[in-house]
C-alpha cells in the first residue's frame, strides 16, 4: 500500500506548499524508489544482501527527506501565515515518523531480529496510524 500512500501524501504537501510538478514528481520517484528498495531488503534471502538493500532505501529516505525540507520549505516560504503553519505540521509529521520506520525494519524480524513479530507489527501499525491518518 506504500506505493499508494505515500506519494499521495507527498502530492498533498506539494499542492499544499506550492511546488511545481517537476518538484512533485522528482519527490515521489525517490518514494518510489525507496519503497521498491526497502521491498527488496525485506524479500532477499542473503543477509548482506538485505541489509544492502535497507541502507540503499535509507539513503533514498533520507535525501526525500532533505529535499521536502530544503526545496518544499523554500517554496512555501512565500505562501500566508497559515499554509506555511499547515506545511510545518504535516512537513513534521511526515519527518518524525517516516525517519522511525527504517529503524523498526532494522530491530525487527527481518532486520536485527531485536523484538518479536508482535511489537514489530505494533510498531508499524501505530506508526501507520500517525503517518497517514495523522496526516490526513
Amino acid at each position: 500500500d506504500w506505493l499508494f500512500t505515500t506519494p499521495l501524501l507527498l502530492l498533498d504537501i506539494g499542492l499544499l506548499a506550492g511546488a511545481s510538478n517537476r518538484d512533485i514528481g522528482a519527490l515521489v520517484g525517490l518514494d518510489a524508489f525507496m519503497i521498491v528498495t526497502g521491498l527488496g531488503a525485506t524479500l532477499m534471502k542473503v543477509e548482506i544482501a538485505r541489509f544492502t538493500f535497507w541502507t540503499i532505501s535509507t539513503i533514498a529516505m533520507i535525501f526525500l527527506l532533505y529535499y521536502l525540507v530544503a526545496v518544499f520549505g523554500q517554496v512555501v516560504a512565500d505562501a500566508d501565515e497559515e499554509t506555511v503553519s499547515t506545511f510545518n505540521a504535516l512537513r513534521n509529521i511526515i519527518l518524525v515518523t517516516w525517519i522511525i520506520y527504517p529503524v523498526a525494519w532494522l530491530v525487527g524480524t527481518e532486520g536485527l531480529n531485536l523484538v518479536s513479530l508482535y511489537g514489530e507489527t505494533l510498531i508499524f501499525m501505530v506508526l501507520n496510524l500517525v503517518a497517514k491518518v495523522g496526516f490526513g
